[in-house]
């Protein structure tokens, strides 16, 4: 400091005087030599200055130099290097060496961090372990304004903005500083050509954005984002995804982006409106579809039947095409009417029955058929209260197979079959289900195709004569636009639901569930096969394959198989039983001393049976697929006779009882009480079965009581009855005739008495009808242990009766001895029988005859 002092001091003899003369050498010299003031600040220069201010200027008056001028020079020179070094000391000795980037010195113990840059103690700080770091004018919180639409972008040392996405100045340039300096505004992508929006898209702008989205009647790709960039649309099938408006008069046709509504083939526009528009509504012309002529067959004379078709005619002279649903929901609640359990159907003939069936089955499928065309919905199902069910699909052309449905049936066939060959119109596909066709098709036969017959045959080893037949599900009508339906190109599937029934047998068996359709011809119907093969049954529903179209329905067939042994059996039985009760007929009309109350009812059993036989074995079987009046009357009479037959073996029963049992106390009933008993008892049971069901008499195979409805219980119970009671006498009489023979001849040999006792007990079990315990335990025709006995008992009744009533006993063995005799002459022989007649009588005066009994 003395240096630089002296060196001062020696220049101030330089420096200009107060008067104001001309610069000395230290206004040369550079001002940043000077001392700084206090504040650390440069000073500024004082105005009318025209240099820096000398610092010695009021020192005493100047000190000449040594050595003139030039040793002036030099001295001044060195004083400037002096003053150099010595500041250039000061300095470094001054200000701190610590300060981190970002900033600069202030003196020896303080910073400055850089402007954008701030330490945690602010911008001065005197830490060496602070830091000056960027200072984030974007805040948060913000310490700047960017104005809206603009964004804070954050810079090193310093901030700038940015308009948002979407936005831009209307300068054009990128950045500003100031709220003052926004002016950005929305970028229109879609016209600008920025946006990369497929083509199959259409770009929409935003406030600040785009959007690349679907047109109307397209949608994005499966699998592709859906996003303002990357989505890739194709068109929407409005019409099989069912989005369309279009009325449901018409037909939906798609077209790219978009679709039509077009008028059904056979429909036109309604009035104010055109035709493949969207808002089309379509009609039929009332000239295009009309209800067709359904009129009932001559002949048939039924009060449900004729109400009926009254109401069908109302329907048809009221149709009105566009209340076409309405109509047919009509006709389905009058079927059902007509078709209830109650009513004079079942007293219809069977014949004029299955013909009515035919004739409407036929007519009900066409009338459908027609009106269908006229529903504008594609499809349509109706349920009745009484559980009839249509169901309905009405279609364009398609191709491939098609499925329809509903509970009772469903169906599965190729779209091909059900067009109509010329193609004019849609395509109608129906299946109507009926549950009440049960009184009508009741009693009708099955025709089974030869190849059937066949294997039944086989199986058997026997011929099939038919079957009976008992309808499981319900009638399922079904009809197409095709109406060529006998031999289709491609078969048919159904699925049939039905009635819950114990599994069928396996095959061998009578029992088997088929699919059979009903076959109507002229005249008639019945149940066939032919085309129809059963493909399974499970969960009660069966399938069934057909290559033609009719009325289906599930049936349980039980095979009436004709077993020739048993047939010749039963024949040669009776023929031989016929000629025995005719001898016993004229033995007990003609041989007077063995009349009496037991011959009267031996004489009637013996003619119930053969009337009842001889009508069995004349006309039995019925002829034909009908149950005639002929057959009735067979059935009726067979039923008479045969009842008329028990009656009199209960009466048979009767008198052994008074026999036996209570002999000696007084007479049995007289003859008229017996005849009363014997013929009143089975016409009043048969009178009263005709008049609750006279349909009940005859069926499809034979002409005899129908199982349907419990009719044949009408025999089987009287008969039961019969047969019980006599079983008590037969027991009673076995019992007491054991004690008789004990009584009268008590040393009797043991083997002649069981002799007696079982011929007279086996007798008994003829007489007394016991032999139809068989019959009545015949619950399964595939037992032919039971069949075989029962056919061969029952059909040598007769000859029973001839044995027991005639030959075993000696009153008719002489009358037959004394006939012979007469008619070959010889008087030995007459007088022998006479003789050996009187014997007998006075021996039976002292005991019984074992014949008698």
């Amino acid at each position: 400091m003395g240096l630089c002092f002296y060196c001062t001091f020696l220049l101030a003899s330089s420096c200009p005087a107060s008067s104001g003369e001309g610069p000395g050498p230290a206004a040369v010299l550079p001002h940043f030599i000077k001392s700084p003031p206090a504040s650390g600040h440069r000073a500024a220069a004082q105005p009318g200055e025209t240099g820096p201010p000398c610092p010695f200027s009021a020192s005493p008056p100047a000190v000449r130099t040594m050595g003139g001028p030039r040793g002036s020079v030099l001295l001044q020179g060195l004083c400037v290097l002096l003053i150099l070094l010595e500041a250039g000391s000061q300095k470094t000795s001054g200000c701190a060496r610590w300060c981190p980037p970002k900033s600069t010195c202030v003196n020896a113990t303080t910073c400055r961090c850089s402007p954008g840059f701030s330490s945690l103690s602010g911008e001065i700080f005197s830490s060496p372990l602070e830091s000056c770091d960027d200072i984030n004018e974007c805040g948060p919180p913000p310490l700047v304004s960017c104005g809206r639409l603009a964004d804070c972008q954050n810079t090193e040392g310093s901030y700038h903005c940015m308009c948002s996405p979407g936005y831009a100045l209307a300068s054009g340039a990128t950045t500003f500083v100031n709220e003052s300096e926004n002016t950005c505004q929305d970028v229109n992508e879609c016209t600008s050509g920025q946006n990369p929006c497929h083509n199959s898209t259409h770009c929409l702008n935003n406030i600040g954005g785009y959007e690349c989205r679907c047109r109307p009647g397209w949608k994005p790709v499966p699998g592709s984002p859906n996003g303002p960039s990357n989505t890739v649309c194709e068109d929407v099938d409005e019409c099989s995804s069912g989005k369309h408006m279009c009325h449901y008069s018409t037909v939906c046709v798609n077209t790219v982006g978009s679709y039509k509504c077009r008028c059904r083939r056979g429909w036109k526009p309604k009035p104010g409106f055109q035709d493949k528009q969207l808002n089309t509504t379509c009609e039929v012309p009332a000239a295009e579809i009309s209800f067709p002529t359904w009129t009932p067959p001559p002949g048939i004379k039924s009060q449900k039947l004729s109400h009926f078709f009254e109401r069908v005619q109302e329907l048809r002279r009221d149709f009105n095409p566009d209340l076409a649903q309405e109509t047919i929901q009509k006709l389905i609640e009058s079927m059902d009417e007509m078709l209830k359990p109650s009513g004079d159907l079942e007293a219809m003939d069977p014949s004029e029955r299955h013909h009515m069936a035919t004739h409407f089955l036929l007519g009900l499928e066409t009338v459908l058929r027609t009106l269908a065309k006229a529903i504008p919905r594609a499809s349509f199902t109706y349920r009745s209260p009484l559980d009839t069910e249509l169901s309905l699909m009405i279609q364009e052309h398609e191709d491939g197979n098609v499925t329809m449905g509903q509970t009772h049936a469903q169906m599965l066939l190729n779209w091909a079959v059900a067009t109509e060959p010329s193609n004019s119109g849609p395509t109608v596909m129906g299946i109507l289900s009926i549950r009440n066709m049960q009184n009508l098709l009741s009693n009708a036969s099955l025709e089974l195709e030869p190849e059937k017959k066949e294997q039944l045959k086989k199986i058997h080893r026997s011929p099939v004569r038919g079957a009976q037949l008992q309808l499981l599900s319900a009638v399922n009508v079904v009809f197409l636009s095709n109406t060529n339906t006998e031999k289709l190109d491609s078969p048919v599937t159904f699925a049939f639901s039905h009635l819950e029934n114990p599994q069928p047998k396996k095959l061998g068996t009578r029992q088997e569930l088929i699919c059979a359709f009903w076959k109507g011809d002229k005249n008639n119907g019945h149940w066939a096969t032919t085309g129809c093969q059963t493909l399974g049954t499970r969960n009660n529903s069966t399938t069934c394959q057909c290559n033609h179209l009719s009325s289906f329905a599930i049936l349980m067939a039980h095979y009436d198989i004709e077993d020739q042994k048993l047939s010749l059996i039963t024949k040669v039985g009776l023929v031989l039983s016929l000629l025995c009760l005719l001898l016993c007929i004229l033995t007990f009309l003609l041989v007077r001393p063995i009349q009496g109350s037991r011959t009267t009812v031996h004489l009637h059993l013996c003619i119930c049976l053969f009337v009842g036989s001889t009508i069995f074995l004349v006309g039995i079987e019925n002829e034909g697929d009908q149950v005639g009046l002929r057959c009735r009357l067979v059935a009726g009479l067979l039923h008479y006779f045969f009842l008329g037959a028990f009656c009199w073996m209960s009466l048979e029963g009767l008198e052994l009882y008074f026999l036996v049992v209570r002999v000696f106390r007084g007479q049995g009933l007289s003859k008229w009480q017996l005849c009363l008993i014997g013929y009143g008892v089975p016409l009043v049971i048969v009178a009263i079965s005709a008049a609750v069901k006279s349909k009940g008499y005859g069926y499809i195979l034979y002409c005899w009581l129908n199982r349907e409805d419990g009719f044949l219980w009408s025999f089987l119970g009287p008969v039961i009855f019969i047969v019980l009671c006599n079983a008590v006498v037969f027991v009673t009489t076995v019992w007491k005739l054991t004690q008789k023979f004990s009584e009268i001849n008590p040393d009797m040999k043991k083997l002649k008495k069981a002799r007696v006792l079982t011929i007279t007990a086996v007798a008994q079990l003829f007489v007394l009808g016991s032999t139809w315990i068989f019959g009545l335990f015949l619950f399964d025709p595939d037992s032919w242990v039971l069949s075989y006995t029962f056919c061969i008992l029952n059909s040598l009744q007769g000859l029973f009766l001839f044995l027991l009533h005639c030959l075993l006993n000696k009153k008719v063995r002489e009358e037959y001895r004394r006939w012979a005799g007469r008619i070959t002459g010889n008087k030995y022989s007459e007088f022998a029988t006479a003789t050996s007649s009187t014997s007998h009588h006075q021996t039976q005066a002292h005991r019984p005859s074992e014949s008698g009994m």
